[in-house]
């Protein structure tokens, strides 16, 4: 499988309808690969709260079906990063939109974990009810997002739901770059997964974005790393690896809790 993870910068001062048609654009230009995936929150900004109600949308809203014509014309599954949705009941969720090739929504994830010790994301956003996986081009993908990397627990439920890849948007801050490193490979090794994370960079309301994208495979090396500036980092993963590793050092098969 190639995945290309496009990790963008978090300029907010265009239009939104012109971000998503440029950010749209660059989708539809990876016809090479099998996955694209894109940062958490890129179009109505992560680091932009006191916005998310004025910008928060039923799904699939204003910024999908433009991205779901991308998936299309890439012939790919598109991550989508995660959108700020209005549900019917009037809450807002950071809710990650998985599409196919064909530009069908396959599913949709309510991030668990929302970050700011009650205020932010923790104060403005209602929390998902669980893990969700999709099938995605011949195996089963788990989808994080962001803080959710802080909480293993997470991505042992994924494991149990049988995913062997986990795709994660984020917009994680350069002040804590080196745990998001950190913890991509831990959570890899520990549930013998491919991990395929895409971050933001750039400054986003006087936060300095991390970057640093990566792929990691299920015993733990990076297989690619981004640095800290816009660009379309691809990697070339194998998907039958993560039956190997757990073969060969079948750690999950000891699991006492």
């Amino acid at each position: 499988m190639r995945t290309a993870l496009v990790q963008l910068g978090g300029d907010l001062s265009a239009p939104l309808a012109q971000r998503v048609e440029e950010v749209a654009g660059t989708v539809a230009g990876l016809g090479d690969a099998d996955l694209v995936v894109l940062p958490e929150l890129w179009a109505q900004g992560a680091w932009n709260a006191r916005e998310w109600a004025s910008s928060a949308e039923p799904l699939p809203g204003s910024v999908v079906p433009v991205l779901a014509d991308a998936a299309r014309a890439a012939d790919a599954y598109l991550h989508c990063g995660s959108v700020v949705e209005r549900a019917d009941d009037g809450t807002l969720y950071n809710t990650a939109v998985l599409l196919g090739p064909d530009g069908a929504t396959l599913a949709t994830y309510r991030k668990v974990h929302r970050f700011g010790f009650d205020s932010g994301e923790a104060a403005v956003l209602g929390a998902g009810p669980g893990p969700v996986t999709a099938a995605v081009a011949g195996t089963v993908a788990g989808l994080a997002t962001c803080y959710d990397l802080r909480f293993p627990e997470l991505f042992r439920a994924l494991v149990d739901l049988g995913a062997e890849l986990v795709v994660m948007a984020s917009s994680w801050p350069a002040a804590r770059i080196g745990h998001w490193s950190t913890l991509a490979r831990a959570r890899a090794i520990e549930d013998q997964v491919w991990l395929v994370a895409c971050n933001q960079t750039g400054t986003q309301r006087g936060v300095a974005l991390g970057g640093r994208s990566v792929v990691v495979s299920p015993w733990g090396e990076v297989v690619a790393e981004a640095d800290d500036t816009e660009q379309v980092l691809v990697a070339d993963i194998d998907l039958s690896f993560v039956a190997t590793t757990r073969a060969e050092f079948p750690v999950l098969r000891d699991r006492r809790l």
